[in-house]
């Protein structure tokens, strides 16, 4: 996220005030959360239908001109028009006294940009994806909760494939701003010849960023899923990096079988491993005895409280939709989730025989870096 984000471990929350809360409070808080869904939701249809885009690129509209332009139906522009301003996401072009099919909306400059401007770190139009994603699946996801599956991310389907490619691509893109502010890992990526995996690379836009980064370099992704593996190779044959970049649709705990490596890296993927433990002792065999492992994962906060911040709060949220059920998909699985903290990765790290798990660099948005270290 960007310096402005809201989500900092400083913001007071409600957490562990239940016990002290009204009802009438509490019925409150319902009913605001009820609004945020449906604000989020909105969303979802303004960045699928093409709104937000339209508005950005044609300034202020009217409903017919907004449907015209995104061959949509007005009816719809209209209400969706008026339900945005009404929620302080759009403004009103002049008059507002006037026919509601003549009134014109424009999209301000902030909300635009975290909204439809896809390379700014404050991009985070895909959360509203993401969750519609996480909605369509709730039967299947009561069933697993009363039976202990899981729901895969193949079923969670497109929409969450495509919103955590397209969110987390500018912040993978500046990834290799942070190996350059750690001369250790830098220099091991800049050897000429070297070679890097990148485990669990979805879309690819981590590898495509190594690659650009690092023009000596060749890179491997992996990735359990088919389509975001082909996806991940039309990103690489777009960008130019075809040539330097392969990627496997494989299981990471192969690793070893296509090393050696000079370094591999797996970015917000490890809670997600339904055996992180064999993972991570691929790596560790992989890169020998001096090669270099750097994870990223969530930011969140070293131990359980229930006066936790509103990143703690949202990746619990991903976690009861979408990680831990993804997780529990696979069995055996250690049934991490999204709330992986330091002294989980730090066991799961012993188990694979690596000698600690040290923090890199935190305060990355939503993620922090840690560097696997041998003994």
């Amino acid at each position: 996220m960007s310096d402005t984000a809201v989500l900092t471990r400083s913001e007071p929350t409600v957490g562990g005030a239940a016990a002290g809360t009204t009802a009438d409070e509490f019925s409150e808080r319902m009913v605001a959360s009820a609004l945020g869904w449906l604000e989020t939701m909105s969303i979802h249809l303004g960045t699928q239908l093409g709104w937000y885009d339209a508005l950005v690129a044609e300034g202020p509209l009217t409903p017919v001109e907004l449907a015209r332009h995104t061959s949509t139906a007005p009816r719809y522009a209209r209400e969706w028009l008026e339900q945005q301003a009404a929620s302080g996401i759009l403004e009103v072009a002049g008059a507002v006294d006037v026919p509601g099919d003549a009134r014109s909306y424009a999209l301000p400059a902030g909300p635009a940009e975290v909204l439809a401007d896809r390379s700014s770190l404050a991009y985070t139009g895909p959360l509203a994806r993401m969750l519609a994603a996480a909605g369509a699946q709730m039967p299947a996801l009561v069933e697993a909760y009363r039976t202990g599956g899981g729901v895969s991310w193949e079923q969670l389907g497109v929409h969450a494939r495509e919103a955590q490619g397209d969110m987390n691509r500018p912040w993978l893109e500046a990834a290799p701003d942070v190996f350059a502010r750690h001369p250790h890992v830098h220099e091991r990526l800049a050897r000429p010849g070297a070679r890097i995996a990148d485990v669990g690379m979805g879309e690819g836009w981590s590898s495509i960023a190594i690659a650009k980064a690092y023009p000596d370099a060749q890179v491997d992704g992996f990735d359990v899923d088919g389509p975001s593996v082909e996806a991940a190779r039309a990103h690489a044959e777009a960008a130019g990096v075809a040539d330097r970049v392969r990627f496997h649709h494989a299981d990471a705990a192969e690793l070893a079988e296509h090393g050696p490596y000079d370094a591999v890296v797996a970015f917000e993927c490890v809670h997600d491993m339904p055996n992180p433990q064999s993972v991570l002792a691929a790596m560790r065999a992989a890169t020998g005895d001096d090669g270099v492992v750097v994870i990223m994962d969530e930011s969140v906060g070293e131990e359980f409280t229930p006066d936790t911040d509103g990143l703690d709060r949202l990746m619990y949220g991903y976690s009861l939709f979408i990680c831990l059920p993804d997780g529990l998909a696979h069995r055996p699985s250690a049934g991490t989730g999204t709330v992986m903290r330091p002294s989980t990765l730090r066991h799961y790290a012993a188990e694979a025989g690596f000698a600690d798990a040290r923090v890199l660099e935190d305060g990355f948005g939503f993620w922090r870096f840690y560097e696997l270290t041998r003994a």
